[in-house]
């Protein structure tokens, strides 16, 4: 231990002497490992906004609906394939009940979707959907409120006949959403009193979201009837967990549904990931070409610390002539040159790591993420300028450690 504080001084000592060529190598070291962290710390920044952003469309969440895609026979000995068959509400009901994966489930149903909206003189084309739904379903839809409330439980439960409009539903028959709260609109023969306005959302293949009319779903069975396919949607708060939960879905609603083994589903559950994951990749391609250039920046920081170091040997060729000739030995030489070596390294990365760490997050401000810190990355990075400088100081400690003291003290 006391060998190592004496050389850890002697190490401190000669970079203090060599302030300007300390410094630069310093710099140059800082910069190399700035970048990277840098880049890597956007690229972590990036996958948390992907996560945070494409949660809205779906990423994070799946559906449970009749659709059968695929209905083939022939797959095997003893195996078929079951009818669709519409998911009951008792169904539905039994799942948000028994299902214990961590998660948020809703249930909704589709009314119509040839609706007509009406207030006053005012009214809408026949292409409006009325979709039933719970007090969680807007939560997993990421649909928020321009204006006014979601249901209340008394209002889920009770059946009451209130409604949220889409957007555009809002804006046809009123000019502007707040000016709809409170009114009694028209759906159908049915009149509803209008509690929320949603936000925007815009369109997709599927459907147009600002074109629906969101009502209890109670009322929504008792107005169009109960024999409607019901939808059970889940949403996983761990995007990473969301497999897990598909399948563990997948085995309680088959027990549900009362399938035998050898019959395949009778009802199909839907993701919406394919675009997260060609995100992902394309992410993971910039971390890869990231740590390509990482790697050659430090290879050059390599072959620089070690010129660095060379040029000290040089310079201080009569010093060590002079500490030899006092009794120092070749390995305490050897150790006083890489401690210089690898204390550089280290000072050089701590300084690169905080500024590529300042810099990355710079990135998250443009996409509202909070602000991350790469932990794997900074131990990676420490790592990595450890092996830099005891690679850089190996040879020049090892070529001062050899130096003859006689010749040493000769030279000028």
């Amino acid at each position: 231990m006391r060998q190592l504080l004496f050389n850890l001084t002697l190490a401190f000592r000669a970079i203090r002497n060599n302030r300007l060529r300390s410094s630069l190598t310093v710099a140059i070291i800082g910069l190399g490992l700035m970048a990277l962290i840098a880049i890597l710390t956007s690229i972590e920044v990036l996958k948390a906004a992907v996560y945070s952003n494409f949660s809205s469309m779906g990423s994070n969440s799946f559906r449970i609906t009749n659709d059968v895609i695929k209905k083939k026979k022939g797959m095997g000995a003893g195996r078929s394939v079951s009818d669709e068959k519409n998911i009951s509400y008792d169904e539905a009901r039994a799942f948000k009940e028994r299902f214990k994966f961590p998660s948020i489930i809703s249930i909704s149903v589709s009314g119509t979707p040839i609706a007509t909206v009406k207030y006053a003189s005012e009214k809408t084309n026949p292409n409006i959907r009325v979709m039933g739904i719970d007090n969680e379903y807007l939560q997993i839809a990421d649909t928020k409120m321009e204006q006014g409330r979601n249901f209340s439980d008394y209002e889920l439960y009770s059946g009451s006949y209130t409604c949220i409009l889409g957007n555009s539903i809002a804006r046809k028959l009123f000019k502007k959403p707040e000016n709809a709260i409170s009114k009694l609109v028209s759906v159908g023969d049915i009149k509803y009193r209008v509690i929320g306005v949603a936000e925007a959302k815009g369109g997709s293949m599927v459907m147009n979201t600002d074109n629906v009319v969101y009502a209890p779903i109670s009322t929504v069975r008792s107005v169009y009837g109960g024999d409607h396919s019901y939808m059970i949607n889940v949403m996983v708060k761990d995007i990473s967990l969301k497999a897990n939960a598909a399948e563990e879905a997948e085995g309680l609603f088959r027990v549900i549904r009362k399938l035998p083994l050898g019959v395949t589903n009778d009802f199909s559950i839907n993701q919406n990931d394919n675009l997260v994951s060609n995100v992902l990749d394309l992410i993971g391609y910039v971390r890869a070409a990231a740590l390509v250039i990482g790697i050659i920046t430090l290879l050059g920081s390599v072959i620089g610390l070690m010129n660095i170091m060379l040029v000290s040997v040089a310079e201080r060729t009569r010093e060590i002539g002079v500490s030899k000739a006092l009794g120092a030995r070749s390995a305490t030489i050897k150790q006083q040159f890489l401690s210089e070596s690898v204390i550089i390294s280290l000072l050089g990365g701590t300084i690169g790591i905080i500024l590529g760490i300042v810099a990355g997050n710079l990135v998250g401000l443009a996409f509202h993420t909070g602000f991350i810190i790469p932990w794997l990355w900074i131990s990676v990075g420490f790592t990595l300028c450890a092996i830099v400088g005891v690679v850089s100081g190996i040879y020049p400690a090892i070529k001062a450690s050899k130096l003859d003291p006689i010749v040493a003290l000769r030279y000028e």
